[in-house]
């Protein structure tokens, strides 16, 4: 059975991590990469850049599947506004995971939602969409991730926590249990 083809929108690093996990996790095969127009026709880890965001409607006649793989650190504007880009015109931005991660069966995990390597997931946890959980980041049991966060590597979000919509967390934070994060919380904190 052949797989679905998927584009990918933005070619930074965070492209190339996400790169890796969609080969490992082998349930899509990458069509290319959209990115600046000036670097149309180049290639990132052997997947050619193939447009600009001006072209992802005409994509669309082919491609079905997107995901955002541009990251986050100071501001999330662009890649929620490429998530809805990509939602208006009728993308499927499916949940990206890799094997190397756990997911609990018991938690929930929104539309273009990225798992990376070695994160942990436990039982009731609720995570939006067009989040990225970065490598080795621990969601706790009972939290609530809302849309378009970015837990970085590293972090321990403890049980019960709720992280507010469009917060940055930076690695290697840890939460108290059942508190609300909000914001752009610095790398190597205790919120507590």
């Amino acid at each position: 059975m052949s797989k679905n083809e998927i584009i990918l929108v933005g070619g930074g690093g965070h492209c190339k991590a996400v790169i890796d996990i969609i080969e490992l996790e082998d349930k899509f095969t990458i069509a290319g990469i959209i990115d600046k127009k000036e670097l149309i026709g180049q290639y990132i880890l052997g997947y050619k850049i193939i447009g600009c965001d001006d072209d992802l409607e005409k994509l669309f006649e082919k491609y079905k599947y997107a995901i955002v793989t541009v990251g986050q650190i100071k501001t999330n504007t662009l890649r929620v506004n490429l998530f809805n880009q990509l939602k208006d015109i009728g993308y499927n931005l499916p949940i990206i995971k890799s094997p190397l991660a756990y997911i609990s069966k018991h938690s929930n995990i929104g539309d273009g939602t990225i798992i990376m390597h070695q994160a942990l997931v436990n039982a009731n946890t609720k995570i939006g969409n067009n989040c990225i959980i970065n490598t080795k980041a621990l969601i706790e049991h009972d939290c609530m991730i809302e849309d378009s966060c970015h837990i970085s590597t590293a972090c321990v979000i403890n049980g019960g926590v709720v992280v507010k919509k469009d917060t940055f967390v930076g690695s290697n934070v840890t939460t108290k249990e059942y508190i609300e994060v909000d914001g752009f919380i610095k790398a190597g904190s205790l919120q507590k």
